[in-house]
């Protein structure tokens, strides 16, 4: 044991000035309890120590700090009665204290090297509490002390408290956990105390302002305090360090994986108490029960990038992680430069990264592997195997946040195909989790499962669409091109057969090369003709110039080049029709990317249904109405958002692709339509075709105009009434039009629509008539 004063206040806050004594009378008192109580050997140990203590002192006597060494033996009585019994002084931060004052004079040689490591050596610590803060925290502990013993009010402030600090040399913080055991101090009043009520009590201790209410209702100099305090100090840095990454756990959110790993590794870190050890997470996430690359680097990326995708390629990495799951071990070496190449060719890549110390660890949750935890060091740098056994009680911390890691992968593929892959949009999301919630109660219940119906009554429907001008006559165009320039090569080299083969075979096939050139020019390829052709190239020719091939080597290597350049899908034979592949890909690229960014602003405005379709262009259904969202009032604000949305997002569409023209290798244009239904319709979702669709004769009539309407000509000409650089509103009643006309004018004042507009009669359509169109510039 150690005889040392020590103050632990300094600079720590502002003095507390009170009349304060040590004694122990408090202890004796608590002595004479114990002999009474006790029956088992350790009523002896209470007999004696209380011998002593009766002999030593009288009731009543105050002791002096500077006195209190004359009771040597009394203290060493108090931490025989009170410290643990399998206890010993290198491992109980154990000590003794002036009564109410942080003033430390009795105690264990590690309750010493603690203090004092904090209190004196500042170079080493970075203190987290200021001052005022800890003078606060010491007249709230007082306070409540005072209501304890003197109006028998159990306060909410804790009497042990946590401290931390960060090492400097390290920069890691380091926690403490003080208990403070005030069972040995009285305190008496020296007048009438006020009287308090319960709730005033509370509101005291509880509210900013109540510390300050309490020092004038009842000051400290009211109060006088006898006794002695006993101190207990544990470093619970272990402890913290694995709670916050639990915390971690439960509060981290979507999309913020990196600040969430950052804090982990932090706390791993302080685990260990090395600010040179390096960790990393590497989650095993799946998808259809395969191996495939996450999407977060947690910790120094290491592990990243020795089984990253910018190393090993998907099958790679799947081989070597369903190995390494299907058998998983652990690997520690102090020193991998030393470890057998033969044995753990893998190494390599770490070796060359420069790491040094390395352990890998499978972490497992419900007794599956779901991932892996490294733990390395630098070049000049190590750690042993008691450093690594300081990890365990992470282990199953670390196993949960990788679980949930997983977990929120595969909800993230399931919103995906929601999204992009089905009709289950977030806007419409409530009504299947209510239909599916309805199925699985009454499966619960095994009561008669209903055929629930998902249907939206009185929606608004909007309806776009954005084609490419003329892309089957391109098709047409690019495909005879392409087969011309493929026959014009055969017969070439046909004719540069003819010195090898003079068999009748070959005079067919030159003849057939002639005929189909003759077809080609004379006009468009039906489908049958086109699939003939195909057929004369691709099977009937191959297979002939593969048999002279065989029989006249000297012509194998003209054949052969041949051949080669009709493989190639990218080849001179399909040039044409791969440069309007890629110019339309690039256009409905461009399109849908545009859409997709702007599906998402409309639903913060209020929740819509937004559907898209690809043809040779994109085509959009949207669905808004109060259905949809019942919890949120719907107005005619949101329709007239929406419709200038409309006109607002075609003028874009016809300004990006003047943009795109000069990058796509075939000059593509399109046109842009709009069908104005100003009336609302029901819509239903159809489980055998798995997606949205109208209800009604009525709204049936709706879903049929719109399939018609693309390629309508102006009434009385052989006009399309859909141009490149022109937006058309096809409509049947003017009142429907006048919704959109002050939003067309809005864009016209404002340079994005050219002034003059074209009223226009449509012809009729089968079963439809009477339909009307406004066609404005873009400009």
């Amino acid at each position: 044991m150690k005889k040392t004063i020590l103050d632990l206040s300094e600079s720590k806050g502002c003095p507390i000035e009170v009349d304060s004594a040590i004694s122990f009378v408090p202890f004796v008192e608590y002595l004479r309890g114990k002999v009474k109580e006790e029956n088992t050997v350790k009523a002896l140990l209470y007999k004696n120590a209380l011998q002593e203590f009766e002999s030593q002192i009288s009731d009543e006597e105050d002791i002096s700090l500077d006195n209190i060494y004359k009771f040597e033996l009394l203290l060493e009585h108090m931490y025989a009665c009170l410290s643990p019994a399998l206890a010993t002084e290198d491992t109980l931060a154990w000590g003794l204290c002036f009564p109410v004052q942080p003033i430390t004079f009795y105690g264990t040689d590690l309750m010493y090297h603690l203090l004092e490591t904090k209190n004196h050596d500042h170079s080493a610590y970075v203190v987290s509490k200021t001052p005022e803060e800890h003078h606060e925290e010491r007249l709230r502990l007082l306070y409540s002390f005072i209501l304890k013993k003197l109006y028998h009010f159990q306060s909410p402030v804790k009497t042990h408290q946590f401290h931390t600090g960060i090492k400097t040399d390290t920069g890691l913080q380091e926690f403490f956990h003080v208990q403070i055991n005030t069972d040995f101090i009285d305190v008496k009043a020296k007048g009438d105390l006020p009287k308090l009520t319960i709730r005033e009590l509370q509101q005291y201790l509880t509210d900013e302002s109540g510390l300050n209410t309490l020092q004038r209702l009842l000051p400290l100099s009211l109060f006088e305090f006898r006794g002695i305090s006993v101190l207990t100090v544990s470093d619970v840095t272990a402890l913290y360090a694995v709670e916050n990454i639990k915390k971690v756990r439960l509060t981290r959110s979507p999309g913020a994986e990196k600040a969430s790993y950052a804090e982990v590794i932090q706390s791993l870190k302080t685990l260990v108490q090395n600010n040179n050890i390096h960790f990393d997470l590497f989650p095993f996430v799946r998808v259809n029960n395969k191996m495939v690359y996450g999407y977060v680097k947690g910790g120094s990326g290491v592990l990243f990038s020795v089984w990253g995708e910018q190393t090993l390629s998907p099958e790679t990495f799947q081989q070597y992680a369903e190995g390494y799951a299907a058998n998983p071990n652990s690997f520690y070496s102090p020193d991998i430069l030393a470890e057998s190449r033969e044995m753990f060719p893998w190494l390599d890549k770490f070796i060359a990264l420069g790491v040094r110390s390395l352990a890998l660890m499978p972490v497992f949750y419900d007794h599956a592997v779901v991932g892996v935890l490294g733990m390395h060091t630098w070049a000049g740098e190590t750690f042993d195997e008691t450093t690594l056994s300081l990890l365990e009680p992470a282990l199953d911390p670390i196993a949960q946040l990788l679980q949930v890691y997983i977990d929120e992968f595969n909800l993230e593929i399931e919103n995906i195909i929601k999204e992009k892959y089905t009709s289950i949009q977030p806007s419409v999301q409530w009504k299947f989790n209510e239909a599916a919630w309805h199925h699985l109660h009454d499966k619960k219940k095994h009561l008669p499962v209903r055929n629930e119906s998902i249907g939206f009554n009185n929606v608004y429907p909007f309806y776009g669409a954005i084609d490419i001008r003329n892309s089957t006559a391109e098709r047409n165009s690019a495909s005879k091109a392409d087969l011309g320039l493929h026959l014009s090569m055969l017969e070439e080299t046909l004719l540069s057969l003819r010195s090898y083969d003079q068999s009748s075979l070959i005079e067919e096939m030159l003849f057939n090369c002639k005929k189909w050139n003759g077809i080609l020019k004379e006009g468009e390829l039906n489908t049958t003709e086109e699939n003939n052709l195909n057929i004369f190239l691709k099977e009937e020719t191959t297979e002939y110039l593969r048999h002279v091939a065989q029989t006249q080597p000297g012509a194998k290597e003209m054949i052969q080049k041949y051949l080669e350049i009709m493989s190639s899908g990218n080849g001179e034979v399909y040039k044409n029709r791969h440069a309007l592949e890629v110019s339309m890909q690039m256009i409905n690229t461009a399109i849908n990317n545009y859409f997709e960014a702007e599906k998402e602003k409309l639903q913060l405005t209020y929740p819509c249904y937004f559907e898209k379709f690809r043809t040779d262009g994109v085509e959009y259904d949207i669905y808004i109405g109060q259905s949809i969202a019942p919890d949120k009032p719907f107005s005619n604000f949101h329709l007239k958002n929406l419709r200038l949305w409309q006109l607002s997002s075609m003028t874009h569409v016809v300004r990006m692709m003047k943009q795109l023209l000069p990058d796509l290798p075939v000059k593509l244009s399109t046109t842009q339509l709009i069908f104005i239904h100003n009336h609302t319709i029901d819509i239903s979702f159809r489980a055998d075709e798995r997606k949205f669709d109208v209800e009604g004769a009525y709204n049936i009539r709706y879903q049929m105009i719109k399939k018609r309407i693309d390629k309508v000509l102006i009434r009385g000409s052989q006009e399309r009434l859909t141009q490149p650089d022109k937006l058309a509103l096809i409509y049947f009643n003017r009142r429907d039009i006048e919704d959109y006309l002050p939003f067309v004018k809005y864009l016209q004042e404002t340079g994005v629509l050219h002034a003059d507009t074209e009223d226009l009669e449509l012809e009729d359509l089968q079963g439809l008539s009477g339909l009307k169109a406004l066609r404005v510039w873009v400009l």
